[in-house]
């Protein structure tokens, strides 16, 4: 196959609507033309720092108009962002930057204590602060006019079954083709204005930014979800789309009262994990349109997605795949299930990853000729509608971020006095669901509930601490050992 190569996005953007509004953030407005030059400045001073194409670089960053700008530059310079969850520990994050082999790191002030431990444990990892860069000497860049869509564009961590998290590589065609598929389903209209609360650490919220960038949409941008805000720029800002979990959905449900979102409001885009269908409900009498989506960072976002039109005779399914993707289930056998039997969930399309940061054996045994087994159960219907039943493995989604036990036992069985370890996710009425774990102690030892809390707080990010910590004699385990976590579930 050809190399595909294009135009830098944001050059091309920047010629194209120069004068259109890129991003809203607090109280500024910055164009096209203005998110360019800045980044392009930007990119003069990461050079000057000695930051490469091809080279990783970690960005430690929140939900600001210089982490656009920043991540931009890195685009404009041809390197590769890392781009790490602010939720995690020091300790979770020194091992995504020694498995990626990031040369640089960038951070936000607030990140001085992390910092120090980062820089403790990876003696040649170069770290510099916001304010820093912003105070560097900027040299001319050495700008990639083009770039290639088989060229790395980020790289985002996600949890396995086992233990450690892997490097999700996304390319600039993985970015484009999501973009692409999303505009063939939602449509795209001159007026249209996207509302990003979610992470820019995220897939959900980084595609908005690319969407941003290939669309030349306007982003309105906050620093975190606060419903207020939200209801107030929907109506000041004009926003038509925007990107929800559960249980932000639920509080703008709540906060409306008997009040409706504008008329110009298209649509809200719920990823996460499947909706209560009292909430669907809710949102069908408030006449506010939601596009159930599935998809996850190997598929650079979205990539079934349930259209508009079906949204209330199929309330519950997450659509059929975009334009660009293909999906099937697949049996144990390995044969394709009819409609209406479940098995595992098995994708393919541009938008899906190549495969995982240096993890040949990972990449080969989830990607098998171009389709990548996700590990979800579900089924499609006659119409080739797919709902969505387990998801993978075990996997507990709380308030939007994934959790995998796999990662949390790892982390309880570190400790001495902890013989055996097992995770589940429970019901949660505000989260969707949240961990609690069982633990055998080593005989003769008296290990208390609060001294494991406060093992797994310097381990773990704090929406993984477990909830509820009980003691028990021994776990469920199958002849071949295998834990059986449906049975702790029964147990709680």
């Amino acid at each position: 196959m050809q190399n595909e190569t294009m135009p830098n996005l944001l050059i091309k953007r920047a010629l194209l609507t120069p004068n259109r509004i890129a991003v809203y953030f607090q109280e500024q407005s910055v164009t096209f033309s203005e998110l360019y030059e800045r980044s392009l400045e930007v990119s003069g001073k990461l050079q000057a720092l000695g930051i490469r194409k091809g080279q990783f670089v970690g960005v430690l960053l929140k939900n600001h108009l210089d982490t656009v700008t920043i991540l931009l530059a890195l685009q404009l310079l041809g390197a590769r962002s890392v781009i790490l969850n602010n939720r995690l520990t020091a300790n979770e994050l020194v091992f995504q930057l020694r498995d990626s082999k990031a040369a640089f790191l960038i951070l936000e002030e607030s990140f001085t204590d992390t910092e120090t431990v980062i820089n403790q444990q990876i003696k040649q990892l170069m770290t510099i602060t916001k304010i820093q860069l912003s105070q560097i000497e900027a040299e001319d860049p050495y700008i990639q006019d083009e770039i290639s869509l088989t060229d790395t564009c980020t790289i985002m961590y996600t949890s396995g079954t086992t233990g450690n998290p892997k490097g999700v590589i996304q390319t600039y065609g993985n970015h484009w083709w999501s973009s692409t598929g999303s505009a063939l389903n939602l449509g795209l209209i001159e007026s249209d204005c996207w509302l990003c609360s979610v992470p820019l650490f995220h897939i959900s919220g980084f595609s908005i930014l690319m969407r941003s960038v290939i669309y030349g949409m306007p982003i309105v941008l906050h620093e975190h979800f606060d419903v207020e805000r939200t209801i107030k720029d929907i109506q000041a800002k004009r926003v038509t789309i925007m990107s929800v979990v559960g249980t932000m959905l639920s509080q703008i449900v709540e906060t409306l009262e008997d009040k409706r979102l504008p008329n110009f409001f298209r649509c809200m885009l719920l990823g996460g994990g499947p909706a209560p269908l009292p909430l669907l409900e809710a949102c069908v009498k408030k006449n506010i349109p939601v596009f159930q989506s599935y998809g996850m960072t190997e598929t650079s976002s979205q990539i079934v997605t349930l259209a508009p039109e079906d949204s209330l005779q199929k309330l519950g399914s997450a659509g059929k795949p975009l334009f660009p993707s293909q999906l099937k289930i697949e049996l144990e056998n390995g044969e394709t299930a009819k409609a209406g039997i479940p098995g595992e969930i098995v994708v393919k399309g541009p938008n899906v990853t190549p495969g995982y940061l240096n993890r040949p054996e990972a990449t080969e045994e989830k990607i098998r000729s171009g389709w990548l087994y996700t590990g979800d159960i579900g089924y499609v219907d006659e119409q080739g509608f797919l709902y969505v039943k387990d998801r993978r493995s075990d996997l507990i989604i709380s308030g939007g971020e994934n959790i995998y036990p796999a990662e949390l036992e790892a982390v309880l069985l570190a400790h001495t006095d902890v013989m055996d370890a097992g995770v589940t996710g429970i019901e949660d009425k505000k989260w969707g669901q949240v961990p609690v774990a069982f633990i055998v102690k080593r005989q003769g030892t008296n290990l208390s509930v609060e001294e494991l809390q406060r093992f797994c707080m310097v381990r773990l990010a704090k929406y993984k601490l477990p909830k509820a910590i009980y003691f028990t004699e021994q776990l469920p385990r199958n002849a071949a050992k295998k834990l059986l976590r449906r049975k702790l579930r029964e147990w709680v």
